[in-house]
């Protein structure tokens, strides 16, 4: 097995591997000032490799990237000898399982996803590629979290709740209504606060936005109060207290 990222991350995956007596043929990284790693070498990217591998960097987008840009023989998983994972759950490709996580009955978990430290991922829970489950964080039964999404370390998602791609729920949160995609989003209830670092130049105030909905670049501000119809587009500023919907999304009320 290669894993691609010299970093912490890393390193809990190389006591994975151990664990499970998979060899390791060596580490791939960009930083030329690394050449071993918990007495592995540390290689720099050839862009092509004939074994295995898993790309062990937290960063979803990096994670991402990084397996757009090589081309390999495989992609292994590695999952910890602690962790518990029904034989009715599937895992995709690349993805790791940590120490003392719990995967359940009929979840599906995607290709080079994470499941960190302790997490718990509920029955018939549904979670796409890319996404990155961190410490002890809490999935109930039946949610759906989209590409790419980081779920913070201690989050509760409370059943049935559905995430959308690329946003990112911070520590300690508790979900409790669907957040929609490209979003940062946290707090005790979960509230939106403004766009992901994917969508340049947006200032999100307090406000809901349905599941699906997209905000186009060229999209400003989002006002106080406003709520975004599901699968909306929106292509303009919205303002306080207005209700959007539609494609593309239109004023068809303002709040009380």
């Amino acid at each position: 097995m290669i894993l691609y990222g010299a970093s912490g991350h890393c390193k809990v995956i190389i006591d994975i591997l151990e664990a499970n007596k998979i060899p390791i043929d060596y580490i791939v990284d960009d930083n030329n000032s690394l050449s071993s790693l918990l007495g592995y070498d540390v290689k720099r990217n050839s862009g092509a490799y004939s074994e295995e591998m898993i790309v062990a960097i937290g960063s979803c987008q990096t994670r991402k990237s990084i397996v757009d840009a090589i081309k390999v023989k495989g992609y292994g998983t590695a999952v910890h000898p602690s962790a518990i994972v029904s034989p009715r759950a599937t895992i995709g490709c690349g993805t790791v399982i940590m120490q003392g996580a719990i995967v359940q009955s009929c979840a599906s978990v995607g290709k080079h996803c994470i499941v960190n430290t302790g997490a718990s991922v509920d029955h018939d829970v549904l979670i796409s590629d890319f996404v990155h489950i961190a410490p002890h964080a809490t999935i109930t039964g039946g949610v759906e979290i989209g590409e790419g999404t980081w779920i913070g370390a201690g989050t509760v998602i409370k059943q049935g709740v559905r995430i959308g791609s690329w946003s990112m729920i911070g520590a300690g949160s508790v979900v409790v209504d669907d957040i929609p995609s490209g979003v940062v989003a946290f707090g005790n209830k979960c509230k939106i606060y403004k766009v992901n670092e994917m969508i340049k130049d947006i200032n999100v105030a307090p406000a809901f936005c349905g599941i699906s909905s997209t905000i186009m670049t060229g999209v400003k501000e989002l006002g106080e109060d406003c709520l975004i119809g599901a699968g909306a587009v929106v292509i303009r500023d919205v303002p306080d207290k207005a209700v959007v919907a539609g494609v593309p999304a239109k004023i068809i009320k303002y709040k009380e």
